[in-house]
């Protein structure tokens, strides 16, 4: 794989002081270097970062100078508040989103916001800026934690698909079968989108147990009992992090993955070190 062909992307969460939005800056400029398809930007529970979000989102676009696409959560939000963002997207320059339901705030009911599902925002944005948009929505090739079975989240995807996305980006896995097997299905049943494989570097144990446990993604017990193992040596679980990871984005790519696309955290040299093996 070459440098020159875009076929990475990384994604960033807007930081609550002007130090760390100064990291988050830097950090972006470095990745800048690697030649991504695009950055994207999350958004909080129910909007809660909006302001964050579209100043860094136009920060990474106009200033790091790569194209960046904001998270855009519809639970919580009124149609009118979305096409009002949207439209100040649009005027913006910005021709990339990420659409999703959102996660709902603590103590906000499920009544909130006019749109209930994923699919809904991306017929939302169809309706109202047509093709101007790239839109991508999240896929879940180990389901995602609230549905209701498996059948279901694939439905949803497809619901998703068929209303007007572009292409889609994954939950982290750590295991490849699971990505094969959700593209598989999801291609028999009329699905043509690229799905683009969400990767998570490991470089903590702790967090990364909690936040998989939190958010459904399977940590295969061999990785749990190998970085158990490892105890506070940091050095010892960023490696073999960096080993497996590499290795398993290998395979994704060797299995026909489109491109990759990073978690950062909002730190540049993990992600980085798996993307420079893989150009090796």
């Amino acid at each position: 794989m070459s440098q020159k062909r875009a076929n990475v992307s990384f994604e960033f969460f807007p930081t609550k002081t002007d130090a760390g939005h100064e990291k988050l800056l830097n950090t972006a400029r470095e990745l800048a270097g690697y030649n991504p398809d695009f950055f994207s930007c999350t958004y909080g529970a129910g909007g809660s970062t909006r302001d964050r979000t579209l100043n860094t989102v136009l920060q990474l676009d106009g200033e790091v100078k790569v194209p960046t696409a904001p998270h855009l959560s519809c639970v919580g939000d009124s149609k009118a508040e979305l096409i009002e963002l949207l439209n100040l997207y649009k005027s913006k320059g910005i021709n990339r989103i990420v659409a999703l339901r959102g996660d709902l705030p603590s103590g906000m009911g499920m009544s909130s916001g006019e749109l209930r599902h994923a699919n809904d925002l991306v017929e939302l944005i169809r309706q109202e800026t047509g093709d101007h948009f790239h839109i991508e929505v999240a896929a879940y090739p180990e389901m995602h934690p609230q549905a209701r079975n498996f059948e279901d989240d694939i439905a949803n995807f497809v619901r998703k698909a068929k209303a007007g996305a572009s292409s889609a980006i994954t939950q982290y896995f750590f295991n490849p079968d699971c990505y094969f097997y959700f593209v598989e299905r999801v291609r028999k049943m009329g699905v043509d989108i690229p799905v683009i494989p969400g990767i998570m570097p490991i470089t903590n144990y702790s967090k990364l147990a909690r936040f998989s446990d939190a958010c459904g993604a399977e940590l295969p017990r061999w990785v749990r009992k190998q970085l158990e193992a490892y105890g506070d040596d940091t050095q010892s679980i960023q490696r073999f992090g960096e080993e497996m990871i590499t290795d398993m984005c290998r395979r994704l790519l060797d299995g026909g993955a489109p491109s990759l696309h990073f978690y950062t955290l909002n730190q540049a040299a993990p992600s980085l070190a798996v993307w420079k093996n893989l150009q090796g």
